[in-house]
């Protein structure tokens, strides 16, 4: 019923029930995208920060279906979590939320350049659920002007496996079909194996290898001996 009339009351009510996204999830974002000239859009943005999985799909297909001026900071930001599922809308985020435009703006905020590395590595890895960087058209641009824009940020265990990631598909002869300017990506490529050969990355990513952290043992044993990690190698002074 709540689908289908039209009385502008009901939001608060469909937020509640679209807080069980897992099974409601679906027919309260499209409540909401059927009102999204009179709060429904704010009221998807209020879900998209509390719901998961399967709802958080739902949600956030809906605010890109509406393309809310408000919710582009958001989408732009925050709205891969890194969940599995993200694969569903990570390129309808990165299209409706005009990634390109922003990534390439001057100074970026580390906030986007840190979620625009989640939503590439994502893309890298979506193909038969979402969008992949071989379909999605800026995927060059958007490539060179990460990999510029996290050379010039802080070190952190995230940001060396984001870099690591994307240097592996840049392998990959999946990549040459991104649609490159000539030597582009040799040149993205060359640029992150820069960042993760420096001294300060690597002491970071040795750092969290010491300590455990799960990401980095997965990228020792997934990742590293078909780049050449110098962070991992055990003669390197």
């Amino acid at each position: 019923m709540l689908t289908t009339v039209w009385d502008d009351d009901d939001i608060e009510l469909i937020k509640t029930i679209g807080m069980l996204s897992n099974h409601f999830g679906p027919l309260a974002a499209r409540a909401l995208e059927r009102r999204s000239w009179c709060g429904g859009s704010d009221a998807l943005l209020w879900l998209a920060e509390r719901v998961t999985g399967w709802g958080r799909v739902y949600v956030v297909e809906s605010l890109c279906t509406i393309g809310s001026t408000a919710a582009r900071p958001w989408m732009l930001r925050r709205a891969c979590d890194g969940d599995y599922l993200n694969r569903y809308f990570a390129g309808e985020v990165a299209t409706a939320a005009h990634l390109q435009e922003a990534i390439t703006a001057a100074n970026p905020d580390s906030e986007l350049v840190d979620h625009t590395g989640l939503l590439l590595t994502i893309m890298a890895d979506s193909g038969g659920t979402g969008i992949t960087l071989e379909h999605y058209p800026p995927a060059s641009a958007v490539l060179e002007a990460h990999c510029e824009h996290a050379g010039r940020l802080e070190p952190s265990v995230e940001r060396f496996v984001i870099a690591a990631q994307l240097a592996e598909h840049l392998h990959h002869p999946a990549a040459e079909r991104i649609a490159w300017p000539e030597g582009g990506r040799e040149r993205v490529l060359s640029g992150y194996l820069s960042l993760l050969d420096r001294d300060d990355w690597c002491s970071v990513a040795r750092a969290g290898l010491a300590a455990g952290d799960h990401r980095v043992t997965w990228l020792v044993e997934a990742l590293a001996p078909s780049l050449g990690l110098r962070a991992f190698t055990v003669n390197d002074e």
